[in-house]
């Protein structure tokens, strides 16, 4: 047995179903070394893939030389060509996702290294990093089914920090990251800066977008009854409610819009969004729910 499937956050059930699967993107990005992934781009490789005419400054070595002999015309053969693909997960190590149970933050975690153990079987370059980090620090990059120990291994020691907003954090990233390639953020979205401006920054990068919402049961369908007081965990903010039934209505109301109003906004932008309850185990989120939105095949 591997070391990682011997870590909590995989387990070898779910590394059986992940080695099945692949990440896919939208969008062609040229990888600075040879993967395991079919580009849509022509290349040398060993798969044939099409042919066209000879233009000044084509590689001579591509040319078919027995349709020359045949046609008396220079003609190129043309190779399907396999390349890497840049992965980022982008973790929202709030102090807002420390709470449910499991905790958003263990969930988004779980999803983070599923999602990259995808990424290292097909010899994609993985990198993972959290909102709180400043911009001057750079996470390592994973390539390989050899490198998935230390990837679970700096995952696994993800802590809850509080003190960094959304949009700072995002903002980060994309300094630390001007490259292209898909970006999954695993995040709430709770932030009382909104998280608008925060997703905003990813279009100025040419990267596939994925955001992932990850929500407790207890915060879509909160078992609370009585008077109650609530203590912000972030900034300590206090409110006295009574919980009633117009009161929780109202609560799904707005939890609803903001949910709605968030995937809207990110399909307007060309942006992938999708809502995870932390109750879906995560072999089903993926193979399943991010599979229809494109993000594995």
């Amino acid at each position: 047995m591997s070391k990682a499937t011997q870590s909590p956050l995989l387990s070898p059930e779910l590394c059986a179903q992940l080695e099945r699967l692949e990440l896919v993107t939208r969008k062609i990005f040229r990888g600075r070394m040879k993967g395991e992934r079919r580009s849509k781009r022509k290349g040398q490789s060993v798969e044939f893939a099409d042919f066209r005419n000879y233009v000044a400054g084509d590689d001579l070595r591509q040319l078919d030389w027995n349709l020359y002999a045949r046609l008396d015309k220079l003609i190129l053969k043309l190779f399907l060509e396999e390349e890497d693909l840049h992965f980022y997960a982008l973790i929202d190590a709030s102090l807002s996702m420390d709470f449910g149970d499991p905790t958003k933050l263990e969930y988004a975690k779980q999803l983070a290294a599923a999602l990259a153990f995808v990424g290292l079987i097909r010899a994609d370059r993985v990198r993972i990093e959290t909102i709180d980090q400043p911009v001057s620090q750079r996470n390592p990059v994973y390539r390989g089914r050899a490198s998935a120990w230390r990837m679970l291994q700096q995952v696994g020691a993800i802590e809850p920090q509080g003190g960094t907003q959304l949009a700072t954090g995002v903002k980060n990233f994309c300094m630390r990251n001007p490259g292209r390639g898909i970006v999954v953020l695993i995040s709430d979205l709770m932030d009382k800066e909104g998280y608008e401006s925060a997703l905003k920054y990813f279009l100025s990068h040419e990267m596939d977008c994925f955001v992932i919402q990850v929500l407790s049961q207890a915060e879509i369908e909160p078992d609370v009854k009585g008077d109650l007081r609530l203590v912000d965990c972030e900034d300590e903010d206090e409110a006295e409610i009574t919980v009633s039934a117009p009161l929780l209505r109202k609560y799904h109301e707005t939890l609803n819009t903001f949910c709605s109003g968030a995937q809207q906004f990110c399909a307007k932008r060309g942006m992938h969004y999708l809502l995870a309850n932390n109750q879906v185990p995560v072999e089903e989120l993926v193979a399943k729910h991010l599979r229809r939105r494109g993000l594995v095949r």
